[in-house]
């Protein structure tokens, strides 16, 4: 074996697939070895080496040298094909360790390709050495991929599979948006302003709160752009899910208002031993300020890492009412302690069992064994009022009707318990009254009418004069009838909207 050979074939192999020449010239000795088994069997210790800097090869059998005549006998062709198989393997082992540790250090990281195959809901991308796999769980909803068509994503999972490497992409994950914001915004890239934290619902919503140490730069404003440039491509490279850019602030006090605009937030209070914010806002500014399902707000205490209760003014004092009477009724808590535990943002049993006896101890100056036997009530109330709610949900699931019925016939009795009627049942009594006093009066033939009638039964007799000229037209006369309140209600509309 002619060692410039060698040396050519690890540069090679080292430049094209950017294999380290310690392993390339590993895999050579390797197959060398493996050809020299062969040949002398498994009875005697054989070792390989190869100069670093000349390429000869040097063979060991049993610690004596071999001679290069003997070395060409021992890669003769059938040695030579099992040496070139087994160097092949070692080349492809590392090849993929290379391309395994180079995508793991982009882990995270934005990388861009064409879409080269769409199966089953996953699209293969084309990297450029490796096709990284975009399952249908991490693309966002609603957007679809056609081969040919460029599309960006992070790496969010490398993995070996065999002599391949498999390379999970994803646009769902939030650090999709924060690379967006390093490829579109200057000063996010050169860490003038800083993306503090992130907040995700893919397709649908975002919140990113960002901070710059210069006063004189506008870090909403710059993030936003000219006319809103460059939030624009951001939302267009994420299929127009929309982007709220928050200013951060280490006070909790303004951080928690601006994580909910554009809802108008009247004051904060925060409930520091459980982690929880209670919000309160304007009846008007309540659906603004808790979002469509709950996403506002949601987002909101995923950006702040507090959970945020939004809630009125009304239904807060409401709320420590209720409470303050239903953790006084534990034995061992009094109107104080429950008045300082409701201070403390505790508001339900399944709260109290999970403070920690010590706090418990502070508030109440109560010993161990109080606090112990405390959250053990506390333990079971909440598992009696979850048992309670669960009941309640399953029995709405699997009888949907019998529930329906059952709240329909307590709105009868409701109704027919209250002693005036409603307004619908009053038209109806009167319409009813009307008929019957028409089916009389036509029956009666139009007898002579008495001096009670007063004038506001005028419309009555009219009706009834009318029965007793044409008695065979009596269905046309429950049609009129019937069309009256009709004609009303159009003259009122009319009337609506000639005022509007």
């Amino acid at each position: 074996m002619d060692g410039k050979e060698v040396l050519r074939i690890v540069d090679a192999i080292q430049r094209d697939k950017s294999i380290d020449k310690e392993i390339v010239f590993g895999g050579i000795e390797q197959a060398i070895l493996s050809a020299a088994r062969r040949h002398f069997g498994d009875d005697h210790e054989l070792s390989v080496h190869i100069d670093r800097d000349s390429g000869e090869p040097t063979v060991f059998c049993d610690e004596e040298k071999l001679a290069q005549d003997i070395l060409g006998e021992i890669l003769g062709r059938v040695a030579a094909q099992t040496a070139k198989q087994v160097m092949i393997q070692k080349i492809r082992e590392a090849e993929r360790d290379s391309v395994f540790d180079e995508y793991l250090e982009m882990q995270h990281q934005s990388v861009s390709g064409s879409v080269s195959r769409v199966e089953g809901g996953a699209v293969l991308i084309n990297l450029g050495k490796i096709e990284g796999i975009l399952p249908r769980g991490e693309q966002i909803p609603g957007e679809s991929f056609r081969v040919g068509d460029r599309a960006r994503a992070i790496v969010l999972d490398v993995r070996k599979a065999g002599s391949r490497v498999k390379v999970i992409l994803s646009r769902t994950h939030p650090d999709m948006v924060r690379r967006l914001f390093e490829l579109e915004i200057p000063e996010v890239s050169d860490r003038i302003i800083d993306v503090r934290s992130l907040a995700r619902e893919a397709g649908y919503r975002s919140k990113v709160a960002v901070s710059c140490m210069d006063s004189s730069i506008d870090c909403v404003g710059a993030c936003v752009g000219m006319r809103g440039a460059r939030i624009k491509n951001i939302v267009d490279e994420l299929a127009g899910e929309r982007i709220d850019i928050v200013r951060w602030n280490d006070s909790l006090q303004v951080l928690v208002p601006n994580s909910l605009q554009p809802a108008e937030v009247e004051d904060v209070i925060l409930c520091p031993m459980l982690g929880r914010v209670i919000v309160l806002v304007r009846e008007d500014q309540l659906p603004l300020a808790i979002g469509r399902k709950g996403q506002n707000v949601r987002l909101a205490s995923k950006l702040v890492g507090w959970d945020i209760e939004v809630m009125t003014q009304s239904e807060l004092d409401e709320q420590l009412d209720k409470t303050v009477e239903a953790f006084s009724s534990i034995p061992g808590v009094s109107e104080e302690l429950a008045e300082s535990l409701v201070s403390q943002g505790f508001f339900s049993y399944y709260d109290l069992s999970v403070i920690e006896p010590d706090q418990l101890a502070e508030l109440g100056g109560l010993t161990a064994e109080q606090c112990t036997q405390i959250v053990e009530v506390a333990d079971r109330e909440s598992e009696r009022v979850e048992a309670e709610e669960d009941a309640m949900r399953a029995a709405k699931k699997n009888n949907p009707q019998a529930t329906a019925e059952k709240e329909s016939v307590a709105t009868e009795v409701e109704a027919t318990s209250e002693p005036a009627a409603t307004e619908s049942e009053a038209e109806v009594s009167g319409s009813e009254a009307d008929e019957s006093v028409v089916a009389e009066e036509a029956s009666a033939e139009s007898k002579s009418t008495t001096d009670e009638v007063v004038e506001t039964e005028a419309e009555e007799s009219v009706v009834a004069e009318e029965a007793a000229a044409e008695p065979e037209t009596k269905t046309d006369e429950v049609v009129a009838t019937e069309e009256v309140p009709v004609n009303a209600e159009n003259t009122t509309e009319e009337s609506t909207e000639k005022q509007e």
